[in-house]
């Protein structure tokens, strides 16, 4: 029997403890099974990863997702001071980033709407400059300022219920157009000329934490860690004598759809309408909106990119939404745009379309699917 398929089987006797586990974390029903999913794919990340090597790992809920941060080859107090100030971090993140609950983020987006300005703090600045340049980059794909549409629908909530909004409210909100280039900044104030500017920051903020992280682990000389949130993943090092493996959640079953070995400040991000989503009758309406028409993007079941180098973690996020909203027939000219070469689509019907340089990095753990390879 393989290592994968062991490790698959082994996470069938875990499902007890992950239902234990949510209930002590008190995570949102509407959550749990998008966290039972993360919580198998950990197990079978640390069984295709973990022996008696000193591997100290952290778990956490931020996010709106489980964290997981693992440090190899350090002594246990060591590791546990450096994760513990990158939890901290990411809980200032989530407290400043958060969409729908009180914070910097929902503080400036009031004053959008009021059409006044508000004074932000140095790295709201960045991250909004940033996440500007990354929506013209994907020619509006990726755009962060429509969180009224991403309200409408009813995932700016916890606990989020099936919906059909008006659809007159539906192409209001369309026709008024919400760019993040509506946004000017001058010095530490920030306003915007339309008024139907909302910034929900869902899509980016996952990958800043990750770049973040890496920064504070590096800073305490710790040279081999992966951070985990939510199925975004960043790689520090190594795994001792071999990289670090994780796995690529599968879209309809529990387990990996493939796993891949990361190297050296690899990052690679998972986008999929089986995270936030709600079903009416048969249709299947996800979190991912389409700014161009206002509805749940269809047609796509999940899309990962591997990307490399600087603000990895950053990019692994963000660039997996245009992709994921161009579809089977766009997806490889969003991923041009956003400066992507390795990347998998999984369509509606569970086909899989790969980038060449993508297939030959991953090992699949099933042989009985429908696989385009393309340059």
């Amino acid at each position: 029997m393989s290592r994968l398929r062991r490790a698959f089987n082994y996470c069938a006797a875990q499902r007890a403890t992950i239902c234990l586990l949510m209930k002590l974390l008190a995570i949102p029903l509407s959550h749990q099974r998008t966290v039972a999913k993360w919580l198998v794919m950990s197990s079978v990340f640390c069984l295709l990863s973990c022996g008696k090597e000193p591997l100290y790992q952290e778990q956490g809920y931020v996010f709106g997702t489980l964290v997981e941060v693992s440090v190899y080859g350090e002594t246990e107090l060591r590791a546990k001071q450096a994760v513990s100030e990158v939890f901290q971090e990411f809980q200032k993140l989530h407290d400043m980033l958060h969409a729908w609950q009180p914070g910097e983020l929902g503080e400036l987006n009031d004053a959008f709407a009021n059409g006044d300005s508000a004074a932000i703090s140095a790295e709201l600045v960045a991250i909004l400059k940033d996440a500007t340049q990354l929506s013209q980059r994907s020619q509006g794909l990726f755009n962060p300022a429509i969180g009224g549409l991403v309200r409408l629908w009813g995932f700016h909530a916890d606990e989020f219920k099936s919906v059909q909004p008006d659809e007159k409210e539906i192409i209001k909100l369309v026709h008024a157009n919400p760019q993040m280039s509506d946004i000017s900044i001058e010095h530490d104030r920030a306003q915007s000329k339309n008024k139907f500017v909302q910034v929900d920051l869902g899509g980016y903020a996952k990958g800043y934490a990750l770049d973040r992280a890496a920064e504070l682990l590096r800073k305490q000389d710790i040279r081999n860690a992966l951070i985990n949130i939510g199925g975004n993943i960043l790689s520090i090092g190594r795994h001792g004598d071999r990289p670090w493996r994780v796995g690529i959640q599968h879209p309809r079953k529990p387990g990996a759809l493939a796993t891949i070995d990361l190297n050296d400040g690899e990052a690679i991000g998972t986008s999929g309408d089986y995270q936030r989503f709600f079903m009416v009758g048969n249709v299947r309406y996800c979190h991912l909106i389409n700014p161009r028409t206002g509805y749940p993007m269809q047609g796509v079941q999940a899309v990962t990119v591997l990307v490399r180098g600087e603000h990895a973690g950053v990019l692994s996020d963000a660039a997996s939404k245009p992709l994921f909203i161009a579809g089977a027939g766009g997806w490889r000219e969003a991923a041009r745009l956003t400066g992507v070469s390795d990347a998998m689509l999984v369509d509606a019907q569970g086909n899989i379309h790969v980038t060449a340089g993508l297939h030959k990095r991953l090992e699949f753990s099933e042989k009985n699917f429908r696989l385009q390879v393309e340059p």
